[in-house]
């Protein structure tokens, strides 16, 4: 089955046909919005680059040569603000969370981009699209900034299907500037006092970029006026992906992205989890309750990509003690050098069909439950390319102190043959969540 995804700009799922530009039919041009590094990344961020990671590894499965670019947005009003308030330069301050970031990307077993492209390192090629879309009319100056007339793009808000925009006229006004449609966004912030030493001195004027800018300057640096994906959060949709499409289309005439891929949101009691909300959970706030990281990518591979997914520990918990009972299972698997074609064949229909992952786990587990399947090693390393959950690594067992002294105790009640404290010791075990198995010389302890 060829690949289909859902292309949010036609609102349906469709065969993948890349731009085809290295002549093969197999080069994928791909770009994710990457986080604004002023804090930590919520889990509810994770689950888009979990999903930039399962397309690309989905594209690789299917024989494609992926391209991937990511931003990082190191300059804006949270992270100039965020760098003050901890009397930090504005590029400490943001490389500490981008370090923090990259790590949370590791212990989640993403792969990096390709490419990973800082804001601050591209004003020159955003000063140039800025430039090119005053010569063409597609923006403006007022006291405050450079802005792009919204009513002048053809087809604005097509992502977002919104009505289309009318020349109104509408000049809006406040003690500093003067916008000619209260919906223009901004390419360009003039410095002001509250930015400090945040500025570039350009032939466009000293300040910084606006957020919408960035990310056309940055995929179009690497990629040109066209590109085959572009990846990021439904909440992008408008105005930051409607924007991009904007300004992009308007310097180059060119379609600016063929598939447009947007992740559903992770909630909490229905509703969105945002930082501003303050219903927000980390990845270290899992790990300090127990769980891993990995534990996560399984919760999140149990749910379309496109859907809502509500986040609860219960949840959480029931991934993690699926995860844990398929790696229990497979840890002694043995390598006959063959694969299962009809399980292979299922699994690659599952996530061609729009990154079908409920769907592919549920094949999984079909394979490692089928007492007569062959090549079973083979055919579950291959599915792991995708799934990404180190599904047949052996995990060096750590046992905690509490559990080695637990242990030892009934070892030595074995000796004295106090059979019942030797029987009390190993439900204390199982209670706190470990089994033991005597062998001949000793014993063995495995996690339940």
């Amino acid at each position: 089955m060829a690949l289909k995804i859902y292309n949010t700009l036609t609102r349906k799922k469709e065969t993948f046909k890349p731009l085809d530009k290295d002549g093969k039919g197999k080069e994928v041009k791909m770009y994710s919005c990457g986080p604004t590094v002023y804090n930590y990344a919520h889990i509810g961020n994770l689950r888009t680059y979990l999903l930039n990671d399962l397309l690309k590894r989905v594209l690789c499965f299917n024989g494609f040569n992926v391209k991937h670019v990511m931003n990082i947005t190191d300059v804006d009003d949270k992270t100039i603000k965020g760098s003050v308030k901890e009397g930090l330069s504005l590029k400490e301050f943001t490389e500490k969370y981008t370090k923090i970031f990259f790590e949370d990307l590791e212990e989640l077993n993403i792969q990096k981009p390709t490419y990973i492209l800082k804001a601050t390192e591209s004003i020159k090629e955003m000063v140039k699209i800025i430039q090119v879309l005053l010569d063409k009319g597609y923006a403006y100056k007022t006291d405050d900034g450079i802005y792009f007339k919204i009513f002048k793009s053809k087809d604005y808000g097509k992502l977002a299907q919104l009505e289309k925009i009318k020349d109104k006229k509408e000049r809006v006004k406040n003690d500093e500037y003067e916008k000619e449609n209260a919906q223009d966004f901004a390419l360009w912030k003039f410095w002001t006092k509250e930015d400090g030493k945040v500025f570039w001195e350009t032939e466009i004027g000293k300040g910084r970029p606006g957020w919408h800018i960035e990310c056309s300057a940055m995929s179009t640096k690497i990629f040109g006026p066209s590109l085959d994906i572009h990846t990021g959060a439904i909440d992008l949709i408008f105005p930051h992906h409607t924007n991009e499409i904007a300004q992009s289309e308007a310097v180059s005439g060119k379609k600016f992205v063929k598939y447009w891929i947007h992740g559903g949101f992770l909630t909490m009691n229905k509703g969105k989890m945002s930082k501003s909300l303050g219903n927000v959970f980390y990845l270290n706030t899992l790990k300090e309750q127990g769980f891993s990281p990995l534990d996560y990518r399984y919760f999140i591979l149990t749910a379309n990509y496109r859907s809502p997914l509500d986040f609860t520990l219960e949840n959480l918990q029931n991934a993690k003690n699926s995860y844990q009972r398929i790696k229990n299972i497979l840890k002694n698997l043995e390598d006959d050098g063959k694969e299962n074609k009809k399980y292979l064949k299922e699994f690659e229909n599952a996530i061609n069909d729009d990154l079908n992952m409920p769907k592919a786990l549920s094949v999984l587990w079909e394979l490692v439950r089928d007492e007569k399947a062959e090549g079973k090693y083979q055919t579950i390393k291959k599915m792991d390319e995708v799934f990404g959950l180190h599904l047949l690594e052996k995990e060096e067992l750590k046992i905690p102190k509490e559990i080695k002294e637990i242990a030892e105790e009934r070892k030595k009640a074995k000796e004295k043959k106090d059979w019942k404290k030797a029987d009390e010791l190993r439900e204390e075990l199982k209670k706190k969540g470990w089994n033991i198995k005597d062998t001949k010389e000793s014993y063995d302890l495995e996690k339940i």
